[in-house]
């Protein structure tokens, strides 16, 4: 049986064992715990609580002087009470999210959490993503795309998801992310910053993705995040990858998994 024909948990662990090697164990066992999460108050009516490295991904988009922002993928919504906080008087965001059940949810946690004159900043819509720049393009000044994706923590911890698992599903997945991520490099002006983000373990996911817009848009930089992490005095304890930065709870007092890149639309 050929190696993507296998399925379940031995395929699983075989698969990111040799992506990971002898540190599998290790990281494999700190997905199983709880992970760390933190309190967001900037801006806030009361503070929301995500995960280290979702925080780390959200503040590694630039701020900018009177700006249109999108959030593409937003739900549940931590992500975007960080942008939010990071507004200045004359932007705005857009937070999207195609599932109408978890847009629910988003409207919710910005009701809940921001207060009252940062909340008329944010607009909340309801459409897909990868379809987005077939209506609107060189639309908005920054662009936070964190996409669908593998999920280990939470595979892990279905024995059902576990059972099913099989390296199929990172490639439809990567499929998808592609398209999110090239839709999304249009939809950004020129100058522009986006920033790609998965809570994935996978190159494939991850890196490689990023790899293919590099490959496709020459007008495509990668920029340090860690600029603008640390100007916003988070100490990360993200690894450097190809073309990003990568949390991994193992390493990260169990936050993560969150890798993140910060690309320029030149």
């Amino acid at each position: 049986m050929s190696k993507n024909r296998i399925a379940g948990a031995d395929a699983f662990d075989s698969y990111y064992g040799e992506l990971f090697g002898s540190r599998w164990q290790s990281l494999r066992a700190s997905l199983l715990e709880s992970p760390n999460q933190v309190a967001w108050q900037k801006k806030m009516a009361k503070p929301y609580f995500l995960d280290q490295g979702s925080v780390e991904a959200a503040l590694a988009l630039p701020p900018c002087v009177s700006g249109k922002v999108l959030d593409m993928c937003a739900a549940p919504g931590g992500k975007t009470l960080i942008l939010a906080g990071n507004l200045d008087e004359e932007s705005v965001l857009t937070a999207n999210e195609i599932s109408r059940e978890r847009k629910n949810r988003l409207v919710s946690v910005l009701d809940q959490h921001l207060e009252p004159e940062t909340r008329k900043q944010v607009t909340v819509t309801c459409r897909d993503a990868s379809r987005w720049s077939r209506f609107e393009q060189n639309a908005y000044d920054r662009i936070l795309l964190d996409v669908p994706c593998s999920s280990e923590r939470h595979v892990l911890s279905s024995p059902s998801y576990l059972s099913e698992w099989s390296p199929a599903r990172i490639r439809n997945l990567a499929a998808r992310q592609w398209a999110l991520l090239s839709g999304a490099f249009l939809v950004l002006k020129e100058g522009g910053y986006i920033v790609y983000s998965t809570c994935a373990l996978s190159m494939q996911e991850n890196d490689g993705v990023v790899e293919r817009l590099l490959k496709k848009y020459p007008t495509a930089l990668i920029c340090d995040p860690l600029v603008t992490v640390h100007a916003a005095t988070i100490n990360s304890t993200s690894e450097k990858t190809l073309y990003g930065r990568h949390v991994l709870p193992d390493t990260s007092s169990l936050s993560g998994p969150l890798f993140y890149a910060l690309i320029q639309k030149t």
